[in-house]
């Protein structure tokens, strides 16, 4: 099921209203949808490139707007919507421990998940679930994934196609690592 999503996905990215598309893939990506937009911005930049930082843009304003119906199924309807798409996620036995925690560094999950390969919509639905306040939420998701996505654009946008297989493969664990050593900094600076 999920190779047909990627590959109705990627067909999407050929059509003559491929933003609209991208729009709606990179919505529903933040509280539902298991394809992250990158599968439509790369072939989408690829082919237009003087285009990527509107893809980009695209991409970020729906992914914070979808982010937002995420938080939305969290708050109000989280037993019946969030906690199944959670499981789906393979996420509950976390779900106690995790909410006892989230708030603390609600911010933090917010901005990494914004940036690595972790799905968004688990963070996005946490985030209402525990309550997480509403604007923290939204600049945190608004700086995560405006890095996320203008860097993926920047980078296709310059290197072009041989960039490609980079972001592909590569760009989640890099982003990954910039977060570890990013918080590895942080707690450097708390204990020392």
């Amino acid at each position: 099921m999920l190779r047909r999503l990627y590959d109705w996905t990627m067909r999407l990215a050929d059509h003559p209203r491929a933003i609209w598309a991208l729009a709606a893939v990179s919505f529903t990506e933040s509280s539902f949808f298991p394809i992250p937009p990158d599968v439509l911005m790369i072939p989408m930049i690829l082919a237009r490139p003087s285009r990527a930082w509107l893809i980009a843009t695209v991409a970020l304003s729906a992914s914070v707007t979808g982010g937002l119906l995420g938080y939305a199924i969290g708050a109000l309807a989280f037993e019946g919507i969030g906690q199944p798409i959670l499981a789906a996620f393979g996420k509950t036995a976390e779900m106690a421990a995790f909410n006892a925690r989230f708030n603390d560094y609600g911010v933090w999950a917010v901005l990494l998940a914004g940036v690595t390969p972790f799905p968004f919509k688990v963070i996005t639905i946490m985030s209402g679930w525990t309550g997480l306040p509403l604007l923290p939420f939204i600049l945190s998701s608004l700086v995560a994934r405006a890095l996320r996505f203008f860097v993926v654009a920047g980078l296709l946008w310059r290197f072009g196609a041989p960039v490609r297989d980079f972001i592909e493969r590569r760009l989640g664990l890099m982003f990954t690592l910039f977060a570890i050593i990013l918080l590895g900094g942080f707690a450097a600076v708390k204990y020392l």
